[in-house]
């Protein structure tokens, strides 16, 4: 008894330490009912007050790994390499001087299905319809900029839109 309590208390916790590098949580419940089990087994293994002690040394030495995996962890190699190593205020969501682009016109340089690339502006732009396919040598124009997403319609298509509302 006292090799299967061996065996799951280490297996548990190597369980739980290769949680970290494959993600998905499986590996850490698995660790955790390990360590579960290790306690249950050594009631059978040990005496009562062995057993008690056994637990709580378990509760202990996981409480000393945590604290220890959060100060030691992301100052190792592995952990900057998996880390990122700027607060993050200076990224870009969205490409800047894209909302100059609203109203502008352009020709489409691939079949937009509804997606593609158009240049407007003199810059190659990935662009998005609202739904229609348009060939590729169509003009089109930017109907709105929503941060990286810059939707186009075709002219032909809102200059008679706007005949027909203007008629009716």
């Amino acid at each position: 008894m006292t090799m299967a309590f061996s065996m799951l208390l280490v297996s548990g916790i190597l369980l739980i330490c290769l949680e970290i590098f494959v993600p998905g949580g499986v590996l850490g419940v698995l660790g955790a009912v390990a360590l579960i089990a290790a306690m249950i087994v050594s009631f059978a293994a040990f005496s009562a007050n062995a057993a008690m002690l056994a637990c709580v040394g378990i509760i202990l030495l996981l409480g000393i790994m945590i604290v220890l995996w959060i100060r030691y962890f992301p100052k190792s190699g592995i952990g900057k390499a998996m880390m990122l190593s700027k607060t993050g205020s200076d990224f870009y969501a969205a490409e800047e001087g894209l909302e100059a682009l609203t109203g502008q016109e352009g020709e489409t340089v691939s079949e937009l299905r509804p997606a593609g690339f158009a240049i407007i502006g003199g810059r190659r732009v990935d662009v998005l319809t609202e739904g229609e396919m348009i060939a590729k040598k169509t003009r089109v124009r930017v109907t709105r900029v929503e941060g990286n997403r810059v939707v186009v319609r075709k002219v032909d298509t809102e200059s008679t839109a706007t005949i027909d509302s203007k008629g009716a």
